[in-house]
């Protein structure tokens, strides 16, 4: 099923409700193109709290605590485009293949998700249909007019983890996400090292798959951009300030990797 064929089916979201698409210096003139997929962790007016307390949609089960901070000033530092998502993970998971189990979850960590269960298809689809395709719609369209232009592109995919999952501690500050890309993870697990104060993750705590994974193959390897996906871990990011002093590393670091390829050399 296309991206077109379930945008026609959209019909969760109200007129007056916050459209799932955020954008950041949609004409950015830097070459990183950043995608924020767990940005936000609005839901539907239809679909209630999908069962679930306050407290638990406040959680990382919902949305990437922190990272709209670091990746909205992070754009603004770098004058890159910025492309987010702003409903929950928990109503659709879009960094995962739509026919995967894990895109509509009925457990996150341990917490069963009560407004997930016994879907029909067609309340699926509504779901896919309003939220998910038209942000990776929209991801589509930016790269492709980019190629289109010939303007050099990095995809970089933002994301944040919880310090502890199911009971087990996380030692990594920041880690690097990847799967067929071998010149950028090189390069960016060096000078985060480099750093001296940082403990950083190859692939930690998660590696990119086609079976898990959504935006870093289909967006970033279908066209051959160079990407990587960036980690960052939230208790260093649940505040302002823990924000911005991420988004100032991260610009740094960027920069700098943008010096080393040099535009000419960059994938268009």
């Amino acid at each position: 099923m296309s991206l077109d064929t379930v945008i026609s089916r959209s019909n969760l979201l109200a007129d007056d409700e916050v459209p799932p698409v955020l954008e950041v210096n949609d004409n950015g003139r830097s070459p990183f193109v950043f995608t924020c997929d767990h940005y936000g962790r609005l839901i539907p007016r239809a679909l209630g709290q999908l069962g679930l307390p306050e407290e638990e949609l406040v959680r990382h089960i919902a949305w990437d605590i922190g990272i709209a901070g670091v990746a909205t000033a992070l754009a603004r530092m770098l004058d890159a485009h910025l492309i987010a998502q702003r409903y929950s993970r928990l109503v659709i998971d879009c960094n995962r293949p739509w026919e995967a189990p894990s895109s509509i979850p009925m457990i996150s960590e341990a917490t069963t998700i009560p407004g997930n269960e016994g879907l029909t298809r067609e309340a699926a689809d509504a779901r896919r249909s309003a939220i998910f395709a038209p942000y990776h719609r929209r991801i589509e369209t930016v790269l492709g007019q980019r190629q289109q232009d010939r303007r050099p592109t990095i995809l970089v995919s933002l994301h944040s983890f919880t310090p502890v999952y199911a009971g087990i501690k996380r030692p990594w500050h920041v880690g690097t996400l990847y799967h067929r890309n071998t010149r950028l993870p090189p390069l960016l697990l060096q000078l985060l090292r480099k750093e001296g104060d940082l403990v950083v993750g190859d692939n930690e705590p998660y590696a990119v798959s086609d079976a898990t994974d959504y935006t870093i193959p289909v967006h970033g390897e279908r066209r051959g951009l160079m990407n990587t996906g960036i980690e960052i871990r939230q208790d260093l990011i649940d505040e302002p300030f823990g924000q911005e002093q991420w988004a100032e590393r991260l610009a740094r670091i960027l920069t700098e990797i943008e010096a080393v390829f040099g535009a000419e050399h960059l994938p268009v």
